[in-house]
C-alpha cells in the first residue's frame, strides 16, 4: 500500500472533501508561506532584529515577548540549531518533509505552520501532521518518539505536544480517511471551515450517495 504524504493527512483530518479537490489539482506552495516558514529558522536574529518589514502577524513587541518565552524551553538551543531540517522522511505508512529534526536523545520532529495558533495547544490537523512526522522518524531510526513540537513563527509561538492515545487515534483516522478517498466526500456540517477554503465555490455541488449511484 502506498505511503500517504503528511500534507494529505493534515487535509484529511481537516476536511476529506478538500483533500479530494487537492489531489485533482497541482498546487504550489505560495511564496508568502515560504517567507513565513523561514522565520522559524531565524529566531536568534529575530529577538533583536528590526521586524518592521518581516511577515509577522502581530506587533513587534508582542512577537518578541512570545519568542522570549520560547527561550526558556529546554529545547531552545536545538530549535534554533536543529540536527537536520526540511528532511524528506519515510515512515511505514506515511512520508513527507520534517521541517526540523531535533536531537533530544531521540530524534524529535518540529513542524512549522504559518497560520494562527489556537488559544491553547494545537489544531487537530496539525497534531495529526506532527504525529505522522514522529512516526516516520521513529520508523527510520527504529526508536520510540513520544513528543513533538509545533511552531507558529509568525506569532513567535512554539508548543510542545505529547503523542498520547487521543492524538495517535486522530492520526489513524486521518490515515484511513486519506486511503479511502476515491471521489468527493460529503460536505462538512461545520461551515466555519469553509470560509477561507479555495474550493468553496465549486464545493456547492452536491455529492451523490451510494444509493443514487446504484440507481436505487
Amino acid at each position: 500500500m502506498s505511503k500517504v504524504p503528511f500534507s494529505e493527512l493534515t487535509t484529511a483530518a481537516y476536511c476529506p472533501r478538500k483533500l479530494y479537490y487537492q489531489r485533482r489539482d497541482d498546487i504550489e506552495i505560495p511564496e508568502l508561506v515560504v517567507e513565513r516558514r523561514q522565520l522559524a529558522f531565524e529566531y536568534d536574529e529575530l529577538l533583536d532584529a528590526d521586524l518592521t518589514n518581516r511577515p509577522i502577524a502581530i506587533s513587534p513587541a508582542e512577537f518578541r515577548s512570545n519568542l522570549e518565552r520560547v527561550t526558556d524551553f529546554d529545547a531552545w538551543s536545538v530549535l534554533v540549531s536543529p540536527a537536520d531540517h526540511n528532511r524528506l522522511t519515510d515512515g511505514k505508512d506515511c512520508r513527507g518533509i520534517v521541517h526540523k529534526v531535533l536531537d533530544l536523545g531521540t530524534p524529535v520532529p518540529s513542524m512549522v505552520f504559518t497560520g494562527t495558533p489556537p488559544e491553547h495547544g494545537v489544531w487537530e490537523p496539525q497534531s495529526v501532521r506532527a504525529v505522522a512526522a514522529a512516526k516516520a522518524l521513529s520508523w527510520e531510526h527504529e526508536r520510540t518518539v513520544e513528543r513533538a513540537f509545533v511552531e507558529y513563527p509568525v506569532y513567535g509561538i512554539v508548543r510542545e505536544i505529547r503523542l498520547g492515545t487521543r492524538r495517535k487515534a486522530a492520526y489513524r483516522r486521518a490515515l484511513r480517511t486519506a486511503r479511502a478517498i476515491d471521489g468527493p466526500r460529503p460536505r462538512l456540517k461545520n461551515k466555519s471551515k469553509c470560509k477561507e477554503c479555495e474550493y468553496r465555490a465549486e464545493c456547492g455541488v452536491k455529492t451523490r450517495s451510494l444509493r443514487s449511484l446504484l440507481g436505487r
